[in-house]
Order: C-alpha cells, then structure tokens, then sequence
C-alpha cells in the first residue's frame, strides 16, 4: 500500500466514523422525536440528517466531479427541516454517503473540483479531493454535536455513537 493509499484508508476510516455517529446518536428516536425542533433556531434532528445528505451529494458531485444527481424530491423545506419520513431521508443520506464512497474510491487525493465553491473560505479549503474529505469530517462531525445535544434535550440521553 502506498502512502497515498494509505492515506486515502484513513480519511475514508474517519468519515465513515462520524457518518456512523449520525445514524448512531439518533437510533430509537420515533418519528415524532426526529421531526421535533428543540433549539430556538428550529432546525430539526431529520431535517440536520436531510442536511447532511445534501452536503454529502453538494461536495463530492457537484463541486468535486461537477455532475450532480437529480434529487428525488423538490427541494422545498425550510433550512434543516424535512417533512419526508425518517426512512426516506435515513435512505437518502445512506444513498447519498455511498455515491461520495464511490466518487472518493475512484478519484486522486490531489484532484482538482470542477467546480469552486462561490463563498470564502471554502472554495479556498476546498482545492482537491483531500481538502473535500476533511470538510466533510468536519461538516459530518459538527452536526454529530448538534444531534448529540438534541438528542439529550430529547430524551436525556447521551454518549450515544461509537465510541
């Protein structure tokens, strides 16, 4: 295995983890739990994993390769909020994670997106594949927190994920 590949392993190993986070920290949640604002801003659990999805679906289709798959529905929900059932945006972001896994397994550490992103200072941090990878780490492990902050004014319940 070469430095590069081995390199590659441990992002694709990092990201898996915080997907895994996701869909751990929201396990056992009812549909109606999953739907329920609990911070003043209104976003929703479900709606953060919709987020998440269309993140995932943003960076390694449309910046990355510049060719985006359709969406399966209208995109017409407020921000991070969804009215679609947990199995279909649990189905959706699963989808969505495994055309990035496909996008990320076919492609160089060092390609260049075809795309820039238009706001500062992500087009900046977003010059190749690599940088890509450790956004979404970070994207897909910020919004771990949040969830797992939900998730605790839910139901009390913590430490939820992985680890």
């Amino acid at each position: 295995m070469t430095d590069i590949d081995a390199e590659k392993a441990v992002l694709r190993e990092f990201l898996a983890y915080q997907r895994a986070s996701v869909e751990a920290i929201l396990a056992g949640l009812g549909e109606e739990a999953l739907h329920t604002p609990v911070l003043p801003s209104g976003w929703t659990p479900l709606g953060m994993v919709e987020h998440l999805g269309h993140a995932e679906r943003h960076w390694f289709q449309q910046v990355l390769t510049g060719v985006v798959e359709p969406l399966p529905w209208p995109d017409d929900c407020a921000p991070l909020t969804t009215v679609r059932p947990s199995e279909t945006v649990l189905g959706f972001y699963r989808d969505e994670c495994a055309r990035s896994d496909k996008i990320i397994a076919e492609t160089a550490l060092d390609a260049v997106p075809v795309w820039a992103h238009p706001q500062e200072p992500l087009a900046s941090q977003t010059t190749d594949l690599r940088r890509i990878i450790l956004h979404m780490i970070e994207e897909t492990a910020r919004h771990a927190g949040h969830l797992d902050a939900a998730r605790e004014l839910i139901d009390g319940r913590t430490g939820l994920g992985p680890r």
